[in-house]
């Protein structure tokens, strides 16, 4: 089943909008399917009016924090105030104590993309500040990265926004510089959340172990004759498990002794080997 991934986003002037798309688009491509929403303006209308803000966009639905739990992964649009999240973002963040108290984000995948006014206005310090919130919630975080965009974070020919914390764009002080190609194309690339999902769904468990064989035998499960340990051709059957006494022995063949499982400890204390740095 594929994976639901949601792109929530707050912009004022449209920049992060058009890179919503972008990453959207980016899914796409990938095979993924993903659902664009919005959270709601918190500042008055006259206010907006003074701030040359054209409004939010009508075709976007905005979204609650009971629907976003139909999700298994969110992309946030951030358009950083003074390096943290803006109002609007807060606004709904204030009303998830429900799925902080019930772990309705528990386990779920997350990622971000940032618009700044210049390239010291917080492209990374957005990310670092969200970590808390995602921490809160138990959320997994999973940064843009180099592995699909080293040649574009890496290109130092123009000035660009995103980085490998998430995609991004730079509005100009005035809000008047729109997304470029450039910046854009990096929020294509940004389609992690279908590859890990699906991946992580697909994975089998760390708890399967492979069946184990008792010593010298060679036998898997439901095999019997030549090559299986059994003299007489009868049937040697094996358990996910590593203890030989579970491994049906031919007749004659000596018991093998149990073995007793090995533990090691760390200097941390813990039941297992840990490192101290």
């Amino acid at each position: 089943m594929a994976p639901r991934i949601a792109i929530i986003y707050y912009s004022m002037y449209g920049h992060i909008g058009k890179i919503a798309e972008a990453e959207k688009s980016g899914i796409e491509a990938a095979g993924g399917k993903a659902d664009v929403y919005q959270v709601k303006e918190t500042l008055p209308e006259e206010v907006l009016s003074k701030m040359h803000a054209p409004g939010q966009s009508s075709s976007i639905p905005f979204i609650t924090p009971d629907e976003l739990e139909k999700y298994d992964a969110f992309l946030l649009g951030i358009p950083t105030r003074y390096g943290n999240f803006p109002t609007q973002w807060k606004a709904f963040w204030d009303q998830t104590g429900k799925q902080w108290q019930t772990g309705g984000y528990y386990g779920k995948y997350v990622g971000v993309f940032i618009s700044t006014a210049s390239q010291g206005g917080g492209q990374e310090s957005t990310a670092l500040a969200a970590m808390s919130t995602f921490t809160h919630h138990g959320m997994i975080y999973v940064p843009l990265g180099y592995a699909t965009a080293f040649a574009t974070l890496a290109n130092l020919e123009e000035v660009r926004g995103g980085s490998p914390w998430g995609a991004g764009t730079f509005a100009g002080a005035d809000g008047s510089r729109m997304p470029t190609e450039q910046e854009l194309s990096l929020a294509k690339t940004h389609d992690w959340s279908g590859g890990v999902v699906a991946n992580t769904a697909a994975a089998p468990s760390s708890n399967q172990q492979e069946p184990v064989a008792a010593v010298g035998t060679t036998a898997t499960s439901g095999t019997t004759g030549a090559g299986n340990g059994a003299s007489d051709g009868t049937k040697a059957t094996t358990v996910g498990t590593n203890n030989p006494d579970h491994v049906n022995k031919s007749e004659g063949a000596p018991a093998a002794e149990p073995v007793a499982e090995k533990k090691e400890s760390g200097p941390c204390g813990l039941p297992f080997k840990c490192v101290i740095l």
